[in-house]
């Protein structure tokens, strides 16, 4: 087709449970694309010879290459060009801010709005994972190296991925007792369904990746016992799975609980199957969610599938600062989630049985930006009010995970306990020990945890066929294109 006439082709719709009908179920929201469907979006791609898509994406796809695999019907060879860089990528099509990654780097969105690149990814890994014909890549030959990795979430699989198709042995740690992390404690099954999680670890498994789970490293073993029993390097990808609280009066009543422990019970350990699955969780009438990010509304949304009347949430600045994606916050408020925007709390109230009875906010306004580049919140004197409501749930960020640092002296931290290493090798402190995701950056997204992954598989093996490459200087990053403006419609 010619770019003129592609440019014609509206961004294609993808189907989703009505907001009514979702809102009483766990149910996946979006359908995904029927094939027809697809192929148009796919169409759309103009196939540029200098495509900014690949420079903002985190796992290098070559996202121009499976899209027009796409368009020709060749699904499956669309797939396998994915899983040439990315191996978990019916994950990525559901998680990933393609708005502010590749897309907002989509030569179609100077124009119009960008090409569907997640919706698309999605397409081909659903088509692959229902057929029950999961295609593997090449492995290069045993190498005889073992790599040790810390944590099963998404910068973790990632690594062991990809060390795994250079031919090293790679044993995963995992404390808890499913494999995934934050795909299975922290993102609910309405946007991302645990059976999902689970094909794409048996996929690693299949490609001879060993997954420990109930291993606590820091306690079972520490980084020194890994490095002097057979590991020849370690991957650190533990998370920030700390919850992190405003300090107000009132945070240890009944009912106040953090978004970690809410949806932790909800997603990994199924209350909202209960008592099907015998994991209490409070039957709640009016919810209070304190945040504005994902997380935030993950835990709303859920709050109102397991039979809330009303659920608030409660952000300090306006809707344009909220770090949500769009699309979430706009499923959100189709579901009846109630924004109670430049708003924050002050207090919990409770009764004489210290069960949570209500919450005292402020009315607040934006001033001069912050170091953020986001307009400070500043309090409005005599704007206080007070909501009956039954159930909290702080949703502001999360801290490290504590355990492996506290109990390796040598691995040099920051002023926040973040494990420090350097993004452009994800080399830490301590020889041999590499690390990424939410330990080094704090509570970030899924995709650049998978790029940190990718980054250190890269690292370990130039390591592991030469220990001098640890001392020798990393070079510069080369610089990155501007991103493409956003699209100003509305999201579908």
């Amino acid at each position: 087709m010619d770019p003129k006439e592609k440019m014609k082709i509206p961004r294609q719709k993808m189907p989703e449970q009505k907001p009514e009908v979702r809102r009483g179920n766990f149910q996946e929201v979006p359908f995904g694309y029927p094939e027809e469907t697809a192929m148009l979006e796919a169409k759309r791609c103009l196939q540029c010879k200098k495509p900014g898509c690949m420079k903002g994406c985190p796992v290098e796809v070559k996202i121009p290459d499976f899209i027009r695999l796409i368009a020709e019907g060749d699904h499956w060879g669309a797939i396998k060009k994915i899983k040439e860089t990315n191996s978990l990528p019916a994950v990525c099509g559901r998680v990933c801010p393609q708005e502010s990654q590749c897309e907002s780097m989509c030569i179609v969105g100077k124009k119009a709005e960008p090409v569907a690149v997640g919706r698309l990814e999605r397409f081909v890994a659903d088509l692959e994972r229902k057929s029950g014909k999961v295609s593997k890549p090449q492995i290069a030959p045993p190498t005889g190296k073992r790599v040790a990795v810390v944590g099963s979430g998404p910068s973790g699989l990632t690594v062991a991925g990809d060390l795994s198709r250079m031919g090293h042995k790679v044993v995963i740690f995992e404390a808890l007792h499913k494999a995934g992390g934050v795909l299975v404690y922290g993102i609910p099954e309405f946007r991302l369904p645990k059976e999902i999680v689970q094909a794409e670890i048996n996929f690693l498994q299949d490609i001879g990746i060993e997954v420990e789970c109930n291993t606590v490293i820091g306690k079972a073993d520490t980084l020194d016992e890994l490095l002097n029993n057979g590991f020849d390097a370690v991957f650190v990808g533990t998370g920030a799975g700390a919850p992190i609280f405003m300090n107000i009066p009132g945070e240890n009543l009944i009912g106040v609980y953090s978004a970690n422990e809410y949806l932790t019970r909800s997603n990994l350990m199924k209350a909202y199957l209960f008592p099907e699955y015998d994991t209490p969780i409070l039957t709640s009438k009016v919810v209070v969610v304190v945040g504005g990010g994902n997380v935030a509304m993950d835990s709303a949304r859920t709050a109102l599938r397991l039979g809330a009347n009303e659920v608030h949430l409660v952000y300090r600045r306006s809707k344009e600062e909220m770090p949500a994606r769009t699309e979430e916050a706009h499923h959100a408020e189709e579901e009846g989630v109630i924004f109670d925007l430049l708003t924050n709390p002050l207090r919990y109230i409770g009764d004489d049985k210290g069960k949570l009875v209500a919450v005292e906010c402020q009315k607040m306004e934006l001033g001069e930006p912050d170091q953020s580049g986001r307009r400070r919140p500043v309090p409005i004197k005599g704007s206080e009010f007070q909501l009956a409501i039954d159930t909290a749930i702080v949703a502001i960020g999360n801290g490290p995970n504590p355990l492996v640092p506290s109990t390796t002296p040598d691995l040099k931290l920051n002023r926040k306990g973040n494990i420090e290493a350097d993004l452009r090798n994800c080399k830490t402190s301590k020889r041999g020990v590499f690390a990424g995701g939410d330990i080094v950056r704090g509570a970030a997204t899924v995709i650049l945890a998978m790029g940190d992954g990718k980054v250190s598989a890269r690292s370990i093996d130039a390591y592991l066929k030469d220990p001098a490459w640890w001392d020798l200087p990393t070079p510069e990053p080369e610089p990155q294109p501007e991103k493409a403006p956003k699209a100003t419609k509305k999201p579908e």
